[in-house]
This record gives C-alpha cells, sequence and structure tokens, in this order.
C-alpha cells in the first residue's frame, strides 16, 4: 500500500459495520436500512462503503443526492436499489431506467418525461415519491393536490409506484413533538392513498438519523441511516445511550518542523498569536486546502503522543503551527491525529465542528480529494483511494 505521510485519512470498514448491527437491533425486525452514501459517503468514500455492506441481508439498498452519484455506484457494481433524495434533470431519465436507479419524484413533468424514457428503453422506472410534510423544501403536500399527484403516477406509463417517503425536519431535537407531526401527516396521507386510490405502496421510509435513534414508531418498512452509519450523532440532543456508535473516520499527519521561539514572536498570519515565554512550535503540513477548519485558528487542538498540542495562530492553507512546549518527546516526523484517539485522549468531529463554527456533517463532507483515504479491516489496511494520478 501506498505511504501517505503528509496527510491521510483511515477509514475503519469494521466501525461501518459495528453502527449498522447497532442500528438494526434499534428497528423491528422487518425494518430494513437504506444506507445513505451521498456526497462521497459524507467524505469516507462512497463505494468502498457500499461494497463492504451491500450484502448485509437487512439492507435495504443505498441513497444519494445526484443521478452522477448513484452511477458511480452501478458502474462499480453495486447492485442493490439506489434512491436519488433529490431533483433529477430529464437527461439522466433513461439511464436511470437502464440502470434501475430510483427517483424522488414529485412534479408532474418529471413523471411525464420519465415515462417517455422508460418506454423508449423498455425498461419502466421504478419511483419514490417524495411528501413535504414539514420540510417545505421539495415534495407534493398530504392533501388533494397530493392524491391528484399519486393518481398520475398511477396511470402514467413506464411508471412504477415502488416507494414514498418524507423527511423529519427536527427529529434531532429533545421535543419530538415536531417530528410527531409529521409522521402523523404522513400515516395519515398514505392511509388516504390505500383507501381512495385502493393501492398499497409496499416501500415507505420516514427515519433518517435521528429518528432511528429516538422515534421508533417511526421506523416503517425501510430507514435512512445517514450521519449514524458514520459514527457520527444527528445534534447534541439525541440521546446517546441507545445506539452505540463508532466513529469511522480518523485524521492524521506528521510534523515537519519544530522551532524554538522566544518571548514576543508573532505566529503565522495577522500576528493574532504572540508568544508569552519561550515557546517550542511544531508546524503541521495540513490546512484548510485540505479541509481543516481555518475557524479552529487559536482554538483548537492536535494530539502528538497521546497529548494535547494547542494550535497557535491562524491556520494556512497548507500548514498550521501548534505548542508542543508540555511535549518535550515530540520530534520531526512523530504522527499528529487531527480527528481522532491517540493513547487515552480522541479529537472528535463533534468538538472541532463546535469550536469551528461548523457541525460534524459539514466538517466530514469538506475532507476534499487532497486527503488520501486508507481503508482498514481487522487492523489491516485493505484498500487506499488518492486522486493525485486523476489528470496524469
Amino acid at each position: 500500500m501506498k505511504n501517505y505521510d503528509r496527510i491521510w485519512a483511515t477509514v475503519d470498514l469494521d466501525a461501518i459495520k459495528h453502527n449498522m448491527a447497532a442500528m438494526k437491533v434499534n428497528l423491528r425486525e422487518e425494518t430494513k436500512i437504506i444506507a445513505v452514501v451521498k456526497t462521497d459517503g459524507y467524505g469516507h468514500g462512497a463505494v468502498p462503503i457500499a461494497h463492504e455492506i451491500e450484502d448485509l441481508p437487512y439492507l435495504y439498498g443505498f441513497a444519494v443526492a445526484t443521478v452522477e452519484e448513484a452511477l458511480i455506484l452501478r458502474g462499480s457494481g453495486i447492485r442493490k436499489p439506489v434512491l436519488i433524495l433529490g431533483y433529477t434533470f430529464p437527461y439522466c431519465y433513461e439511464k436511470m431506467a437502464r440502470e434501475e436507479i430510483r427517483p424522488a419524484v414529485f412534479r408532474e413533468d418529471m413523471l411525464e418525461e420519465m415515462g417517455k424514457a422508460a418506454v423508449s428503453c423498455g425498461r419502466p422506472v421504478k419511483i419514490h415519491i417524495k411528501v413535504d410534510t414539514g420540510m417545505s423544501r421539495i415534495g407534493i403536500r398530504p392533501d388533494e393536490s397530493g392524491l391528484a399527484f399519486v393518481r398520475k403516477c398511477m396511470e402514467t406509463p413506464g411508471i412504477e409506484i415502488e416507494g414514498i417517503f418524507t423527511h423529519f425536519a427536527r427529529a434531532d431535537e429533545t421535543d419530538k413533538t415536531p417530528a410527531r407531526q409529521q409522521l402523523e401527516q404522513f400515516l395519515d396521507f398514505t392511509g388516504r392513498i390505500r383507501r381512495e386510490l385502493g393501492i398499497h405502496i409496499p416501500v415507505q421510509h420516514c427515519s433518517n438519523s435521528a429518528g432511528i435513534v429516538g422515534l421508533g414508531e417511526a421506523n416503517l418498512d425501510v430507514v435512512r441511516a445517514g450521519i449514524t452509519l458514520y459514527g457520527l450523532w444527528p445534534s447534541e440532543q439525541v440521546a446517546k445511550d441507545i445506539v452505540p456508535l463508532k466513529p469511522v473516520l480518523s485524521l492524521r499527519s506528521r510534523i515537519v518542523y519544530i522551532k524554538e521561539l522566544e518571548a514576543g514572536r508573532a505566529v503565522s498570519y495577522g500576528g493574532t498569536f504572540v508568544t508569552q515565554a519561550p515557546t517550542r512550535v511544531a508546524t503541521i503540513p495540513a490546512g484548510y486546502g485540505d479541509g481543516y477548519p481555518r475557524g479552529l485558528s487559536n482554538k483548537g487542538s492536535v494530539l502528538i503522543a497521546g497529548k494535547r498540542a494547542p494550535i497557535l495562530g491562524r491556520i494556512c492553507m497548507d500548514q498550521f503551527m501548534v505548542d508542543v512546549t508540555g511535549i518535550p518527546e515530540a520530534k520531526e516526523g512523530d504522527v499528529v491525529t487531527l480527528i481522532g484517539p491517540d493513547g487515552d485522549d480522541a479529537i472528535t468531529m463533534e468538538e472541532l465542528g463546535e469550536l469551528s463554527g461548523r457541525f460534524n456533517y459539514e466538517l466530514a463532507c469538506c475532507l476534499n480529494k487532497r486527503v488520501p483515504r486508507v481503508y482498514v479491516k481487522d487492523g489491516e489496511t485493505v484498500y487506499s483511494k488518492d486522486s493525485f494520478r486523476d489528470f496524469r
């Protein structure tokens, strides 16, 4: 395997499976899981993760945000259902039909164009109808106009209704009342579909990660596991003693330079930190150009030899400095933990998100292609991915 010294992210595939199993224990036996792997698996790597869990019997399939993400999964050999959660454009409808990719549908013009594409290629488009019960983003209303839309779906040649779903806006809050109100609207609407249109839609889903953990009554035919799949929490208000999660990703670099600074020396751009005493400073060759938040300037810390080293001054695009005065054993070449465990301590994405004014989802997704991913299973590296050869 390649050696990545400047910066690298380690993705623990065993932790992915642990989190899947931990979520499943909290579900009804017949409820399956959709693994949400949009934004390249929240920055963790959609393809390796999808291959690791595709054979789980309780995995229904995967969810992504765009047709391109869906086609990447299909192109890598993933065969279970892939649902696109957002809007899909007409240029891809025939390709979706051929690849059996499931779109979310909520506009009549989508239905018409998808139906034509399906008839043209001789394969039905299996759709999931999106219902807006309070997110106010996309989706049909759960009223008479919504019933008319479902009827239109039933009547459109080439269209097969496989699923119907909604999305909670506030399930990650302590008070579950708003989420329960959305669930009630959804169940009332699907009940009307059965009674008034005479159709039972086989795959109904509401729960996101927060619902999986704290809203058992919303765990219907399937649930959509997003941030919890990666061992991260939807919010600070979500109970952490119900589903035991393991963080999947760690981020590390190395010390490339150590210097002794006298009192009164400014560190980094703008001189926002000035040493008050003789200080031993280490330079780390990573920065916001890798997705490491600039908002951690003068706030965050890293772990070196299991000890905290505070960040000094502004984080640069490609480098930042830390105080190793209290870590006399630190030397050039030593591993630095930016995210993850080291000794008895650990730096979490939740901690970094709170300090930098971001949140854990965003932090994970923003670790960009300049950061190689190394995939580990049973303590051994099984795969690595980088983009350094993309343009060679």
